[in-house]
């Protein structure tokens, strides 16, 4: 309220001085002409006296104006610079004269004074909304920000909402008997570990495991992101780790959740560092020596979660510190179906929905993302306006996520949905032939807004870990039987087949340099491997082999892949009567499922 009033009277103040100064000035005021009209004047004996100011000239006449003014002010704009001028004014006698211009004083002084005046008012309204901002206290940047989860407002997750990782469920089994039975482990000299970090790939549930193990034991639960402590001021986030810590003492046992770890406890510069980030390694150092500041006894465990471990610094990564890591993996099969039934119990489901059939078919996905397989099965049930989710709506969901959205505008010619039938019915009669490619699920023409003009949609039985060669020649085989068919029914290939054959041809490169399933190169391996991601894929790999082995190694793939593409021919030839008959079916009715593939293909 205050500030509302004491503002706007100040600059009220500020503008009525200037106004004051203004009008001071002006009062008295020469009258302006142009710069050849006071030429004139000179020329014709009228001037008196020329001063020469900053930024025009003051000419004074002998007879003074009825006016009353002053005299001519011209726009000094040639005036030094016009020796004709200066001539003329020293033959006419005009006493030539300098002046800086002084400015106004009043406004000068409030000009000179105004920041000191305003700058206590400004610090004053700073200091007033960062009260506000702090809960009443005055300048709260050093405060913790964390999100504080007690009884008084219940976590309402518990293990049984955590599906998928029971792996990492058992590891923190002895966090929740510790918070629930310090006693017991007392009793024995037995130390909890102080810290557990939580790794493993985005969506995996590492947050939600967190927050179980706090609805588990009933203690209060700190929640903060590592990005919440730094900020533009130099020792905030120093002082919010130290502010975090002694308020999780207050309310020990209790747990301490930092999530993605890694925006502040990313390996220190060093010595040799050309970028440093000196409030980030402060606030790392804060964290380092607080964990080293209490004994695992008084009931505080931190928890931390980061999918880039090995980036961290490993002061972190010692014992007593983080000293238990826990990984929490993508989920297998039977995660992803026991997953998915957590998220059911949310939403209506068919009698006939199988979600086993459904976790066959997500390969890869997180629990986000099977979070998000659900609701987008749900959303279209709605749009086909259906009381329940049908095994229909969970196809159209994986498509959606795995494929993209359909493009059911785009027009293809009617070669070139010919030439995508047939490409698909050559995947699928020829996974459909050979003994270790997985089962085939559905085939569809139907362009999808990923750029696939089609796709043959497998079904994994179970999770494998390991293949063997004849199961990876297998599927070289399923992969160009697409290209195969193209060039059987339509006489030649297109650009279609590139995916297939880029996927094809690293497999078979993997064969050979990864894997010894090359009878000229023997059981070694080519190519050193470069720094890995942790669980985040593949690098890329270093030669470290001569030209000579690297010739053999691409005639060894060239003939891998040209073995299994004779082999494709040999399939599809064979029979070439189900394959029209595939191809055909699929122009009708775009999409076919195993039973119509089967029918179709003449196998009972």
């Amino acid at each position: 309220m205050v500030a509302r009033v004491v503002l706007p009277a100040a600059l009220a103040l500020l503008a009525a001085g200037f106004l004051w100064s203004e009008a001071v000035a002006r009062k008295v005021a020469p009258r302006e002409v142009a710069y050849s009209e006071l030429v004139k004047a000179v020329e014709g004996g009228r001037v008196s006296s020329v001063e020469v100011r900053e930024l025009d000239l003051l000419a004074r006449l002998k007879q003074p104006p009825a006016d009353g003014t002053e005299g001519l002010l011209a726009k000094r704009l040639p005036a030094l610079e016009d020796p004709a001028l200066l001539a003329k004014l020293e033959a006419g006698g005009v006493t030539i004269s300098g002046k800086a211009e002084p400015g106004s004083p009043v406004l000068s002084a409030m000009a000179s004074f105004a920041p000191f005046l305003l700058l206590p008012l400004a610090l004053w309204l700073f200091s007033s909304w960062a009260s506000r901002r702090g809960g009443g206290r005055s300048l709260a940047f050093g405060k913790r920000e964390a999100r504080v989860y007690d009884k008084s407002r219940d976590i309402a997750v518990t293990f049984s909402d955590v599906a998928g990782v029971d792996e990492a469920r058992a590891e923190l089994t002895e966090v929740v008997s510790f918070l629930k039975e310090p006693e017991k482990y007392r009793a024995v000299g037995a130390r909890v570990p102080k810290g557990v970090l939580l790794v493993g790939p985005p969506g995996t549930g590492k947050t939600l495991l967190a927050r179980a193990v706090a609805g588990e034991t009933g203690v209060p639960f700190f929640s903060i992101s590592g990005s919440e402590f730094v900020e533009m001021f130099v020792g905030v986030g120093a002082s919010r780790v130290r502010d975090l810590f002694v308020q999780a003492r207050e309310r020990a046992p209790c747990i301490i959740f930092i999530d993605e770890l890694d925006a502040i406890g990313k390996a220190r510069s060093g010595a040799s560092g050309f970028v440093a980030n000196e409030e980030r390694e402060q606030t790392l150092n804060q964290l380092l020596v607080e964990m080293d500041g209490f004994e695992s006894g008084v009931g505080i465990v931190v928890m931390a979660a980061t999918n880039r471990p090995e980036i961290l610094d490993k002061a972190l990564l010692r014992g007593g510190r983080f000293d238990r890591q826990v990984v929490v993996d993508r989920p297998d099969v039977r995660g992803r179906r026991a997953i998915l039934a957590v998220h059911a119990r949310k939403v209506k489901l068919t009698p006939n929905v199988d979600l086993e059939v459904v976790a066959q078919r997500t390969p890869g996905m997180v629990g986000s993302d099977l979070a998000n397989l659900v609701n987008e099965a749900a959303l279209a049930s709605v749009r086909r306006a259906a009381a329940a989710i049908a095994p229909a709506d969970f196809d159209e969901a994986v498509d959606r996520l795995q494929l993209g959205l359909k493009k059911e505008g785009r027009i293809m010619t009617a070669d070139e949905k010919r030439r995508v039938a047939f490409h698909e019915a050559g995947h699928a009669l020829v996974a459909l032939s050979v003994a270790h490619a997985d089962p085939v699920h559905r085939v569809t023409i139907i362009p999808r807004s990923t750029g696939a003009l089609g796709a043959t949609l497998q079904l994994p039985t179970e999770e494998r870990y390991l293949m063997t060669r004849s199961e990876l020649t297998d599927r070289i085989c399923v992969l160009l039987g697409g290209r195969t068919a193209e060039a059987l029914a339509c006489d030649e290939t297109s650009t279609g087949a590139e995916d297939d054959l880029a996927r094809a041809s690293e497999l078979a490169r993997m064969m050979v340099t990864r894997f010894g399933m090359s009878d000229a190169l023997g059981a070694q391996r080519y190519g050193r491997p470069q720094a890995l991601r942790f669980l985040t894929g593949e690098a890329a790999e270093e030669r470290d082999y001569g030209e000579a082995t690297a010739r053999v190694i691409d005639t060894e793939v060239r003939a891998l892949i040209g073995a299994q593409l004779a082999r494709a021919q040999a399939i599809l030839k064979d029979r070439s009567a189900a394959l029209q008959a595939i191809g055909s079916a699929l122009l009708t009715k775009e999409t076919l499922r195993r039973p119509e593939l089967e029918a179709l293909a003449g196998i009972s």
